[in-house]
C-alpha cells in the first residue's frame, strides 16, 4: 500500500488536523515528519476540541499509530505536557513512536530565539520563541542533539557543551545576558530519558516494513508551503520544508512509495507572523475573515491576518508539491458575502502578471488584481453533497478547481469532523 502525503497550500493554519483526522479510520500509520510545537492542528470530535502542537492529529483515532519522526525537532517539556493533557481527557498515548534521529529543543534554543527576535527589531521575523529555528540550525551546524543522545550521559554532556561554547560568548558578549550552565542543560534533559525510552524506535524501519505488509502510512505535513525554508517568502518562513520533498525526507519515506499527494486549502487566505501577504484586508472584510473563522493561532493566540483567496499561490503550490487532490476548508464562513473576491493576477509596477513573481520584492510589491464572483446566503453546514451547497457556492469551488489545475476532492463546511463534503474518494482501493 502506497504512502500518502497531506501538505498545507498556504501559510498554514488551512486545516491540516481536521483533514488527518477525518482520514485517520482508514490508515495505519500517522508520521508528523517536520516542525516542533510551533506547528499547531485544532481538531473537533464530536463537539470536543483538540489543540495538538507537537503530536500528530493521528494520535485521536485508537486504530492508529502516531509517529513523530526523525524531521522534527522535539521539546521535550511539550511533549510530555501534551501527552498529560490528551490522557487526563481519555486520549490512549501508548501508541506513540519517536525517531531515535528527531532533533532535541533544548532550553538554550529557546533562549537565543527569544533574544536574537529582540535584537532584529523591526526587522523581526515573527517566530513562535518556541526555540524551533535554532534547534534546526544546529542540526545543520553538526552541533544537534538527537533523542538517541538522552540515552547515553557522556555524549549528551559533550553534545550540549559543543552547543553552548558559542552560544553562551554571544549571550553574555552580544545580548548581555547570563550564559547558560551546560551541566544544568544535561541533566534537566537526562531527567527525559526514562519516560521517553520505551517511544523510541527505528522509525524507517518501522514505517517501511508498514507499507511492505500493505498497511497506510499517512505523513501529516506541519507548517505549509509558503512557510517552507527553500519555496516560501524567505526569510518570513519556518526553519524547515514542510512540502511533499521535506516529507520524505523527515519521515524517511522513499518518493517512489509515495501514491497521493494532498493539497490542503482554505477558502480565502490567513497567515501568522511578519512578511509579504498581497491580499490581506486591513478592513472590515478583513475582521469578518477573523472573526467569522476564528482564526487566531493555535500555538501564538495571535489574531491571524487574513484576505481574499490567492489563486496564483495555489496553482504555484501544486506545482512544488505535486498535489493529486485539494481539500478545500472552511467554506462556510464565506456565507453572508455578496460577492466573493478571488485574486487572479498582480499588478506590478503596471505589469500585470498571472503567474508567482521570482523575486522576493515583486511579490512583496504586487497589488492584487481580482476577479468577483457572487456570494450566497445559504447555511453550509448540513450539507454533505456537492449537489446540496447553493448553486454560487458551487461555483466558487469549481473557479477555484479551474484556476489551480487540481480537483478539489473534499469540502469543509463547518468545524466538526461530520462536517465535510466527500467529492472524490482521497484514499481509493483502502477498505476500511
Amino acid at each position: 500500500m502506497p504512502a500518502v502525503m497531506i501538505v498545507g497550500a498556504q501559510w498554514g493554519d488551512e486545516g491540516k488536523g481536521k483533514a488527518t483526522d477525518l482520514l485517520g479510520e482508514r490508515v495505519d500509520y500517522v508520521v508528523k515528519p517536520n516542525g516542533g510545537n510551533n506547528a499547531g492542528h485544532t481538531v473537533v470530535v464530536d463537539g470536543e476540541k483538540f489543540e495538538l502542537k507537537l503530536l500528530p492529529a493521528g494520535i485521536l483515532s485508537p486504530q492508529v499509530t502516531p509517529v513523530i519522526g526523525n524531521g522534527v525537532v522535539v521539546n521535550l517539556e511539550a511533549l510530555f505536557e501534551e501527552i498529560g493533557m490528551l490522557e487526563q481527557r481519555g486520549v490512549d498515548t501508548s501508541r506513540l513512536r519517536i525517531s531515535a534521529n528527531a532533533h532535541v529543543v533544548a532550553s538554550f534554543h529557546q533562549t537565543m530565539d527569544k533574544v536574537t527576535e529582540r535584537f532584529l527589531g523591526k526587522r523581526a521575523i515573527g517566530t513562535t520563541g518556541r526555540g524551533i529555528g535554532p534547534a534546526y540550525m544546529d542540526k545543520i551546524g553538526r552541533l544537534g542533539i538527537r533523542v538517541q543522545d538522552l540515552f547515553d550521559a557522556s555524549i549528551l554532556r559533550q553534545k550540549v557543551e559543543s552547543s553552548l561554547r558559542q552560544k553562551n560568548e554571544l549571550l553574555v558578549k552580544v545580548y548581555n545576558r547570563r550564559d547558560v550552565d551546560p551541566e544544568q542543560v544535561t541533566q534537566d534533559l537526562l531527567g527525559y530519558a526514562d519516560r521517553l525510552r520505551p517511544m523510541v524506535v527505528d522509525t524507517v524501519e518501522l514505517l517501511n516494513t508498514a507499507l511492505d505488509r500493505d498497511e497506510v502510512v499517512l505523513m501529516e505535513g506541519g507548517q505549509a508551503t509558503y512557510l517552507d525554508v527553500d519555496h516560501g517568502t524567505y526569510p518570513f518562513v519556518t526553519s524547515s520544508n514542510p512540502t511533499a520533498g521535506g516529507a520524505c525526507t523527515g519521515a524517511g519515506i522513499g518518493p517512489t512509495r509515495v501514491d497521493r499527494v494532498i493539497g490542503i486549502v482554505k477558502a480565502y487566505t490567513t497567515r501568522v507572523g511578519a512578511g509579504p501577504f498581497p491580499t490581506e484586508l486591513e478592513d472590515k472584510w478583513g475582521e469578518y475573515l477573523q472573526t467569522t473563522g476564528g482564526e487566531v493561532g493555535v500555538n501564538t493566540g495571535r489574531p491571524r491576518r487574513c484576505g481574499w483567496y490567492d489563486a496564483l499561490m495555489i496553482r504555484h503550490a501544486v506545482r512544488i508539491n505535486g498535489f493529486t487532490d485539494i481539500v478545500l476548508t472552511k467554506l462556510d464562513v464565506l456565507t453572508g458575502i455578496d460577492e466573493v473576491p478571488i485574486c487572479t493576477g498582480y499588478d506590478i509596477d503596471g505589469v500585470i502578471q498571472g503567474e508567482m513573481p521570482m523575486t522576493q520584492t515583486e511579490f512583496h510589491h504586487a497589488t492584487p488584481v481580482y476577479e468577483t464572483l457572487p456570494g450566497w446566503s445559504e447555511d453550509l453546514s448540513r450539507a454533505r453533497t456537492f449537489e446540496e451547497l447553493p448553486e454560487n457556492a458551487r461555483a466558487y469551488v469549481h473557479r477555484l478547481e479551474e484556476l489551480a489545475g487540481c480537483r478539489i476532492s473534499v469540502i469543509g463546511v463547518g468545524p466538526d469532523r461530520a462536517d465535510t463534503i466527500t467529492v472524490h474518494d482521497l484514499l481509493p482501493g483502502t477498505t476500511r
